[in-house]
């Protein structure tokens, strides 16, 4: 099986992309899913975040809020830093789980994996391929304040903890641009597509 690591900045369109190779016959794994898995109570984060951040990272029922724990670590690259090394661990053991399932039913499909901090973490050295999906600064501005509600100055400070994605594209092997129209990213996402089917395996 060819394992593709998918990744890109904030509200870059990965999730967009991904969707377009799932459609495409692609095996898709979601990260920023199975990091919701290992918050839920009982999951494997659980417990190790609730003991380093606290109990006021709890709503009323018991689970975690995500957006007050996000409160706590985006502004502290040191704190971030803690909660990655929590979660990340729990987060690619079942990612290399869902990658051995798909490849045990599949063996010459393709398996995408979308991630936020591929590059950042090291991760992409666990992947055959890696897409970086790009659009421009002024777009993942304007759609992180649409989507997420967050102000121009909170987005701005969770970029600037980003990696840039100019630098992020020496690290990849396929670039999708999302900046024009979705047509356009699909037919972008197609040749891709085709490009990893093309590949020896």
């Amino acid at each position: 099986m060819l394992r593709v690591g998918l990744t890109g900045g904030l509200a870059s369109g990965k999730s967009f992309v991904g969707r377009t190779l799932r459609d495409l016959g692609c095996h898709l794994i979601q990260a920023d899913e199975l990091g919701h898995a290992v918050l839920l109570p009982g999951g494997e984060a659980y417990d190790a975040v609730v003991a380093e951040f606290g109990r006021g990272i709890l709503d009323e029922t018991g689970a975690v809020d995500r957006r007050k724990l996000a409160a706590l670590v985006f502004a502290n690259a040191e704190r971030l830093s803690v909660l990655n090394g929590l979660v990340h661990p729990a987060v690619i053991r079942r990612e290399e789980q869902l990658l051995e399932d798909a490849a045990s039913i599949d063996p010459r499909g393709i398996a995408v994996v979308e991630a936020a901090i591929l590059i950042e973490t090291g991760s992409f050295r666990r992947f055959d391929r890696l897409i970086l999906v790009v659009c421009t600064r002024e777009q993942q501005i304007s759609r992180s304040m649409s989507r997420d509600g967050c102000t121009r100055e909170e987005v701005e400070a969770r970029l600037r903890r980003q990696m840039p994605l100019e630098e992020k594209r020496k690290y990849a092997d396929f670039i999708v641009d999302t900046s024009g129209t979705k047509e356009n990213t699909v037919q972008q996402v197609r040749e891709v597509y085709a490009a990893l089917r093309s590949i020896e395996r």
